[in-house]
């Protein structure tokens, strides 16, 4: 491990967001979702949630430019056991979703544990969804088409949460719990040892200042 490398892992890991993530439910196309991974990413999400009952998780394209490795996926049954699981870990469900009760999605607090649930892209949000989620959010439209696409509304509303929380200070200090860090820190900066590691199902070894393995 280079140290200058172990710097700059540890600087992103510093500023991820344990209480910011997205749920995305049934979004089948690769590109898509890859995309609205790389945004989790560049946001500072930590992990991010899906359900896709109809297929197998959609293969990472070109598009999520390695993203993959840096935000967790955490894959759900059915979109009921997801918004059970995150709601028990007190997040807020807001469903990009139109219907009368939908607010502008900037008028939201994002500074609270906060799931963004965004639907697939030919039907949107599930009916199922829109009634556990907490609430609806939308982004207002003024050309003609009515949505924007889904990789984009999650940019878009992600970067809104970002800005929130930036100057609310989240991003200045480290908010992960300290065993997450320490394990995470090693699986980014030695991810096959990490494997056989957890083949093996034997603890990380300690991490020097500098990255080296501490046996």
């Amino acid at each position: 491990m280079i140290p200058k490398r172990y710097e700059r892992l540890k600087q992103v890991l510093n500023r991820r967001q344990p209480d910011l993530t997205v749920l995305t439910e049934e979004v089948h196309k690769p590109h898509n979702f890859s995309a609205i991974m790389r945004t989790c990413d560049a946001v500072g999400v930590f992990a991010m949630h899906a359900v896709n009952s109809e297929s197998q998780m959609p293969t990472y394209s070109q598009v999520s430019k390695g993203s993959e490795k840096w935000v967790y996926l955490n894959t759900h049954p059915d979109i009921k056991t997801a918004i059970a699981h995150l709601k028990q870990e007190n997040f807020r469900i807001y469903a990009a979703h139109f219907s009368e009760e939908a607010v502008d999605y900037r008028t939201i607090d994002y500074t609270i544990p906060t799931a963004i649930l965004l639907g697939s892209e030919k039907l949107g949000v599930s009916e199922q969804a829109a009634t556990l989620a907490d609430k609806h959010i939308i982004i207002p439209m003024l050309g003609m088409v009515k949505s924007l696409n889904v990789s984009v509304a999650a940019a878009v509303i992600l970067f809104e949460a970002q800005s929130q929380r930036l100057k609310a200070g989240y991003y200045n200090r480290v908010r992960l719990d300290p065993k997450i860090y320490k394990r995470t820190i090693f699986e980014w900066s030695y991810p096959k040892i990490a494997a056989i590691y957890r083949q093996q199902a034997e603890l990380y070894p300690h991490l020097g200042k500098e990255g080296e393995i501490i046996e």
